[in-house]
C-alpha cells in the first residue's frame, strides 16, 4: 500500500477555462517556421555554443554545452539549419533558433542493454542526449550536478496548480515509456525513487520505485511538498527532482534510441479560443499554434500555470521544452473600475475576504494579471503560512534571504525550497512582493557563495 500524505494548508484557485479531455487538431499552419532553445528555461546552465549560424544539425545533435560542466549537452529538437543565435546584454545567449527541414532526420543513440548495464553509461547517455537538462537538483533548484550522485530522486505525477491538466491524459499511450524512465532513474541512485501521485491515479508504476499518495489543496502536487514530508534534505545532501511528463522522454530514448521532445499539452484559461489538449513539439513559436486568444480584450498567453508560468511575447515567443500547459487570461491593463477594491464585489476573488465572494466557495472566477495594489514594506501578518504547507517558516526565511544571512537561511530550510514553493504565497501576499524572484536570487547567490 502506498504511503499517504495529507496537507491542509494551501489553496485551490478555481478559475474558468479547464481543458476537457479532448484532443485538438494539429494547427493548420503546419510546423513552426523556427524552433528554439532558450537558456533561461534551464536554471544554472551557462551556455557555450557547439555549432555556428549556417550549420546543419539533426534532431538530437548537440548545439550547446555547459561552461561549468562541458559534458552536459543541449541537443536540437529538430533537424535543420541553425539560423540565429539571439543575444542580449553582455552577449548573453537569449535563444538558439533552428529552421526545420521538410524531411526530419534523427541522430541514433546506442541504448541496447543500458538499462541493465553500468549506471555510469546510462548517465553518459542522458548527458549526451541532452535529456540531463530535464533533471533539477535540490538544494539550489538548478540543473543537476553530474559529478554528485543523488541521495534520492523525487518525481511528481500529481498536478494541482490552477487549471492543471489531467496527468493520465497527458501520458495516455506513453505508460510504458514512463515505467522505463522510472526504472532508469532507479539505476542512478543508491537511495529511493519516490513518485508523488493523486489518490485516484490510474498509473501503474514499476516495482523499483515507491509510490506516495498526496492529498490536499495546491501545492500538494509540488515536488517540494513531497520532499518535505517524505525525506527532508539536510546540509550536504542532494536530491534530484523531475516531473512524470519529463520522465517519459527518458523512457522514449531508451525505447527508440532517438531524442523526441514531443509531448501533449493542455490549452486552458478563460480567454483561450479552444480548450483541450494538443500534441506538439516544444520549442515552436507560439503563433504556429494558430490563434490561441479570444478577441475583444488584451490577453496574456502563459507557458505554464498562472502562478509559476512564463509570459509568451513577441520578444520571447518560444514554448519551453518542459511545458505541460498553456494558459490564456485577460491582461487587465485595459480595464478601469469605479473605486477599485473598495466596491463590494461578488465576482472577484479574495483570499483575505476583502470581497463578499468568500460566501460562495465553489464559484469559479475569471482573473486577470493586474497587481491590484502597490508594493509596500513586508507585512508580517502570517498570511503566507496559511497557504504554505512545508514545515518551514516562510516569512522568516524570506527575510533571511533578503538580508542574505546564510546561517539563518540554512537554519530555516533554504536547501529544501524552490521558487515554485512560494508561488501561492506571492499570490496572497498583501505586500505585493515578487517572492519567487527573491527566492531565485537567494538560491543563486547561495550557490555562488558555497561553491
Amino acid at each position: 500500500m502506498a504511503r499517504t500524505i495529507t496537507i491542509k494548508r494551501g489553496l485551490d484557485l478555481k478559475l474558468n477555462g479547464t481543458a476537457p479531455r479532448t484532443l485538438l487538431t494539429t494547427p493548420s499552419g503546419g510546423a513552426s517556421s523556427t524552433y528554439a532553445w532558450v537558456p533561461d528555461d534551464v536554471p544554472g546552465l551557462t551556455p557555450k555554443m557547439k555549432v555556428h549560424v549556417g550549420d546543419h544539425v539533426e534532431a538530437g545533435d548537440p548545439i550547446v554545452y555547459d561552461k561549468q560542466y562541458p559534458e552536459i549537452w543541449v541537443t536540437a529538437p529538430v533537424s535543420g539549419e541553425l539560423v540565429a543565435i539571439n543575444r542580449g546584454a553582455k552577449r548573453k545567449i537569449m535563444s538558439v533558433e533552428i529552421r526545420p527541414d521538410e524531411s526530419q532526420a534523427q541522430r541514433t543513440f546506442a541504448v541496447e542493454g543500458l538499462l541493465d548495464g553500468e549506471a555510469s553509461k546510462l548517465q553518459a547517455l542522458l548527458l549526451e542526449s541532452g535529456l540531463w537538462t530535464l533533471i533539477r537538483q535540490r538544494p539550489y533548484d538548478r540543473i543537476a550536478d553530474p559529478t554528485i550522485a543523488p541521495r534520492d530522486i523525487f518525481v511528481t505525477a500529481h498536478l494541482t496548480a490552477p487549471l492543471a491538466p489531467e496527468i493520465d491524459y497527458l501520458l495516455e499511450g506513453r505508460e510504458e515509456e514512463l515505467r522505463l524512465g522510472l526504472r532508469a532513474l532507479a539505476r542512478l541512485t543508491t537511495g529511493k525513487v519516490y513518485v508523488g501521485v493523486a489518490h485516484d491515479c490510474p498509473l501503474t508504476l514499476p516495482a523499483e520505485v515507491e509510490s506516495v499518495e498526496v492529498r490536499g489543496p495546491h501545492p500538494a502536487g509540488n515536488v517540494g511538498v513531497l520532499i518535505n514530508h517524505v525525506a527532508p534534505i539536510n546540509k550536504g545532501e542532494m536530491v534530484w527532482t523531475l516531473r512524470a511528463t519529463d520522465v517519459v522522454l527518458i523512457g522514449s530514448l531508451l525505447m527508440t534510441g532517438h531524442v523526441n521532445y514531443s509531448r501533449r499539452i493542455a490549452i486552458t484559461g478563460s480567454h483561450a479560443t479552444e480548450h483541450g489538449y494538443m500534441d506538439i513539439l516544444p520549442g515552436c513559436r507560439i503563433e504556429s499554434l494558430d490563434k490561441l486568444a479570444q478577441d475583444g480584450c488584451k490577453t496574456r498567453v502563459i507557458a505554464g500555470d498562472v502562478l509559476t508560468g512564463i509570459q509568451l511575447t513577441e520578444e520571447r515567443p518560444f514554448l519551453p521544452m518542459s511545458c505541460d500547459q498553456i494558459t490564456v487570461i485577460p491582461d487587465g491593463s485595459d480595464r478601469d473600475e469605479l473605486l477599485g477594491w473598495a466596491m463590494p464585489r461578488f465576482g472577484e476573488f479574495s483570499q483575505s475576504r476583502t470581497y463578499l465572494s468568500w460566501l460562495m466557495p465553489r464559484k469559479h472566477y475569471t482573473l486577470d494579471a493586474r497587481l491590484k495594489g502597490g508594493k509596500r514594506a513586508m507585512i508580517m501578518s502570517h498570511e503566507l503560512q496559511s497557504v504554505f504547507p512545508l514545515d518551514i517558516h516562510a516569512e522568516y526565511l524570506l527575510k533571511a534571504i533578503i538580508a542574505f544571512d546564510i546561517d539563518k537561511m540554512e537554519e530555516l530550510g533554504i536547501y529544501e525550497v524552490a521558487p515554485e514553493d512560494f508561488a501561492l504565497c506571492e499570490f496572497v501576499d498583501t505586500s505585493k512582493m515578487e517572492l519567487q524572484h527573491i527566492v531565485r536570487q537567494g538560491l543563486d547567490l547561495l550557490y555562488k557563495e558555497m561553491n
